[in-house]
């Protein structure tokens, strides 16, 4: 027997917030209070009017179908580096959310921040392009550009939602450290295991996660009850999703929720994720609600190190000392 269906969301589990007046500059209150809800009930959001140019969506995915539709050797000349920059082949082999490995039937494109190597901070370095690979690095700069402002604009309206000042979370991720990814999940007709889904259960473990998803479907996520349902492609949005640093600094105030992909559209899915990612060696510990001080928590630098080592064996990301 296969993975059963998930039953269609009710957009009601799943809030849609306008953010016209955030993007402009105001800091509504209701946005800010319906952001709040929705961090703490749901862990997802949609969001719509982000003021995020639809060409920009267009040229990225037009180069990355490109990219995909390569042969297999010629990707894997830019194979996923420590630093998660370049190609996670087709199928990888995985720990993510299970405690054996699986695979996932999903391949990807990953690029960061473009700086030199740094012997303290080891998430920077540069970015790794395939040969011919202008337009897919053209629309990757300009998409990662547009995606940090509209990440600083989430930034602050999730502190003023915590209660806090408008700039305790742009001080915990920045510089920017987050990654652009884009995933290609072809087809499947009737998964048999976890093993042989798009993507497997898991949390996103950094601060939150802009994402578009084309019109195919195939992302689900777990409700409190533990009931698998649709988040289906909303027309003009991006889903936000919370991670676990963000639940963790936030002592659990903020909810990250497990999801998974499952392509059963019977034609190839892309979507296009934004990590954002603390600054690295920013702290992963309560820092609110009465929090006490933990002098062993873990920098970001390290928290990522340690959980890339067992997501993405592929690319020999080395253990912290």
């Amino acid at each position: 027997m296969g993975i059963p269906l998930s039953r269609r969301l009710d957009f009601t589990e799943i809030p849609i917030i306008d953010l016209t007046k955030l993007v402009a500059g105001n800091e509504d209150q209701a946005t800010i209070d319906a952001l709040g809800s929705a961090c703490r009930d749901v862990g997802f959001v949609y969001i719509q009017n982000h003021g995020f140019p639809q060409y920009l969506i267009d040229d990225f995915l037009t180069a990355s179908r490109d990219f995909f539709a390569r042969p297999m050797a010629e990707k894997k000349t830019v194979v996923l580096d420590q630093r998660l920059r370049g190609y996670l082949p087709l199928r990888y082999r995985s720990y993510e959310g299970e405690d054996n490995a699986a695979t996932s039937n999903q391949e990807g494109y990953w690029m960061g921040a473009d700086r030199s190597l740094d012997p303290q901070n080891k998430l920077d370095g540069p970015n790794v392009w395939p040969e011919n690979g202008e337009a897919l690095r053209n629309a990757m700069e300009a998409y990662y550009e547009t995606a940090c402002i509209l990440s600083g604009v989430l930034q602050r309206a999730f502190s003023l939602a915590l209660g806090m000042e408008p700039e305790f979370l742009a001080n915990l991720f920045n510089p920017v450290q987050s990654l652009l990814k884009v995933n290609h999940y072809p087809p499947q007709t009737n998964p048999m295991s976890v093993s042989n889904i798009g993507v497997v259960p898991h949390s996103d473990e950094g601060g939150f996660t802009i994402l578009w998803q084309d019109d195919n479907g195939g992302l689900e996520i777990e409700s409190k009850s533990g009931e698998w349902v649709e988040a289906p492609p909303v027309p003009g949005t991006f889903i936000v999703n919370l991670g676990n640093a963000m639940q963790i600094w936030t002592n659990g105030e903020f909810s990250s929720t497990p999801h998974r992909v499952i392509n059963r559209s019977g034609v190839d899915r892309y979507s296009i994720p934004f990590f954002v990612y603390a600054r690295w060696d920013a702290p992963i510990k309560p820092l609110m609600n009465g929090a006490i001080d933990d002098p062993d928590a873990d920098i970001s630098e390290v928290y990522q190190r340690k959980y890339w080592n067992r997501i993405f064996p592929i690319a020999n990301v080395p253990l912290p000392e």
